[in-house]
């Protein structure tokens, strides 16, 4: 078994793809209108995104939604060797500031943003 792949929930997945591509560069690799799922190439890995209406297609009765249209408690997390170049263009592009780039004790500097649909995004250099 390989790891596959990440997929969030979310209300509009073209304006989600959008944000993806504006905010951090990755291309949309894949999109069903009918199923209102897409797949963006994140560096290697898949990014996916699907509509609440695809999630209660795809698991009919045992998908649901987040409590009162909140985002799922999950961060994502994308390694940048500009953590604040990287924060600059994510709020730029419609993204929330949460945490200001910071150098932790262990050496790694770490930023937040809240995403267009909600998601926290961890954005870290790498970890040496």
């Amino acid at each position: 078994m390989i790891y596959g792949s990440t997929v969030l929930f979310v209300d509009d997945v073209p304006a989600v793809l959008e944000f993806y591509h504006q905010a951090f560069g990755f291309e949309t690799r894949f999109y069903d209108q009918d199923y209102e799922f897409g797949e963006l190439d994140a560096g290697g890995a898949v990014l996916g995104f699907g509509s609440h209406r695809c999630g209660e297609r795809m698991m009919p009765n045992g998908y649901t939604p987040p409590a009162n249209g909140q985002p799922s408690g999950v961060e994502i997390a994308f390694y940048t060797p500009d953590v604040s170049e990287a924060f600059e263009k994510a709020i730029g592009a419609g993204a929330v500031a949460v945490a200001e780039p910071k150098l932790m004790p262990w050496g790694q500097t770490v930023a937040y943003v809240r995403s267009v649909e909600g998601t926290i995004i961890g954005l870290c250099t790498p970890q040496e």
